[in-house]
């Protein structure tokens, strides 16, 4: 079930339609078997029949590898496209609104960057999961300053990541080989990138090297929880 692939999931993609490259299909069938769980399109001010066309490339990508593919901010192309998960800011419809737009069989995903936002995500009671960031600058959000490593902390107390009633979170924003350690130093499991993975000079070899990462540190938390 969809709900099962979210608690599993740990690498979160967001990519654009790859207009300039012309290579989103190619892209994508690079990345998902090398350890992509969830690929969202993301690219703002998109005309809904473009957006639906790159949706779809999308949609096919993910049904032949199994794994969640999600649309950004829109709640009526997400009906349209089938797709399984929309993720929303705090800009966009609310988190009712979009439920009452896409109806209870779809996961819902939202965007917090502060202690407030990020509180408030964890007692919704119509979300299925939050992203917690960014947490460093990143040139994919202009102008939105870095929330820093401490709201990590703060997710990782208020939604222990190795709690099974907690619900899901992803560290975002400005996440790489080099720095991912220092995110799960701060308890988080899942991760979204964007240029980690889109901006490799080899995506594949980039995704299998942050997914074994991610599944290492997996490993090595299930080993401490089991020693308690």
């Amino acid at each position: 079930m969809s709900t099962d692939r979210l608690t599993d999931a740990r690498l979160y993609l967001c990519v654009d339609r790859r207009q300039r490259q012309g290579d989103l299909a190619e892209l994508l069938d690079a990345v998902l078997p090398a350890g992509v769980d969830i690929v969202q399109l993301r690219e703002k001010s998109l005309e809904a029949r473009e957006e639906l066309a790159a949706l779809e490339i999308v949609a096919d990508a993910a049904a032949r590898r199994g794994v969640l593919w999600s649309v950004n901010d829109r709640a009526d192309l997400a009906v349209v496209s089938g797709a399984p998960v929309i993720h929303v800011g705090q800009g966009d419809l609310s988190v009712p609104d979009v439920r009452r737009v896409v109806g209870s069989g779809s996961i819902v995903g939202l965007s917090t960057h502060d202690e407030q936002q990020l509180t408030a995500a964890v007692a919704a009671t119509d979300l299925d999961y939050f992203c917690v960031g960014p947490v460093w600058t990143t040139p994919t959000k202009p102008g939105r300053p870095a929330a820093g490593l401490d709201l990590l902390d703060l997710a990782t107390r208020l939604a222990p990541p190795d709690d099974p009633g907690a619900r899901p979170w992803f560290a975002i924003g400005g996440i790489d080989l080099d720095n991912i350690d220092e995110v799960l130093a701060r308890g988080a499991r899942r991760v979204v990138v964007v240029r980690a993975i889109t901006e490799a000079a080899d995506p594949a070899a980039a995704t299998a090297a942050l997914a074994e990462r991610l599944r290492a540190h997996d490993d090595v938390s299930s080993g401490r929880t089991r020693q308690k």
